[in-house]
């Protein structure tokens, strides 16, 4: 019997940092490289979603960069927005003080809690990173709620890989 798929939501910095121009700086460049071979490599082996918000963030900017981020995550499965997500999603916003510009970042997070998402790819790291999971992982605990994985795409790869 097969095991099931692992599910990722793909974040709006994944597309962006695989649709964008090779970079000279090094860590930049770095992460568009383990980017495009996950992207390249290792996603068909994890069920992806992403959600409006997502399009709606890889719709902003240049055009023809956007429209390079829309052709890449076309035929990914969306994540439904409901009345639940809106709420988790303040609570979020709240309890990890996401400054208002990002605050789509609680939606996303609140998305992939009520949908049981195993990991949340992405390289906002200020939003996602340690402190953000370990207030939300203490939240979630104590509302019994669903805790998705924050890693990046060479964390997901080690993590999935080991």
């Amino acid at each position: 019997m097969e095991t099931p798929k692992k599910s990722v939501y793909i974040e709006t910095t994944i597309p962006s940092v695989i649709t964008s121009r090779p970079s000279q700086h090094p860590e930049t460049l770095y992460r568009q490289t383990v980017t495009k071979f996950f992207w390249e490599n290792e996603r068909n082996k994890y069920d992806l979603f992403i959600s409006n918000y997502v399009v709606e963030e890889c719709e902003k900017g240049d055009q023809n960069s956007a429209n390079k981020r829309l052709d890449l995550i076309n035929g990914i499965t969306y994540l439904d927005i409901d009345e639940g997500v809106e709420t988790l999603a303040r609570e979020y916003y709240r309890l990890l003080n996401i400054p208002t510009s990002a605050k789509t970042d609680s939606f996303h997070l609140a998305l992939c809690v009520l949908n049981d998402i195993d990991f949340i790819l992405s390289w906002n790291l200020k939003h996602f990173g340690q402190r953000s999971f370990l207030l939300m992982l203490e939240y979630n605990v104590k509302h019994g709620l669903h805790t998705p994985v924050l890693c990046t795409p060479g964390e997901l790869l080690s993590i999935t890989n080991a």
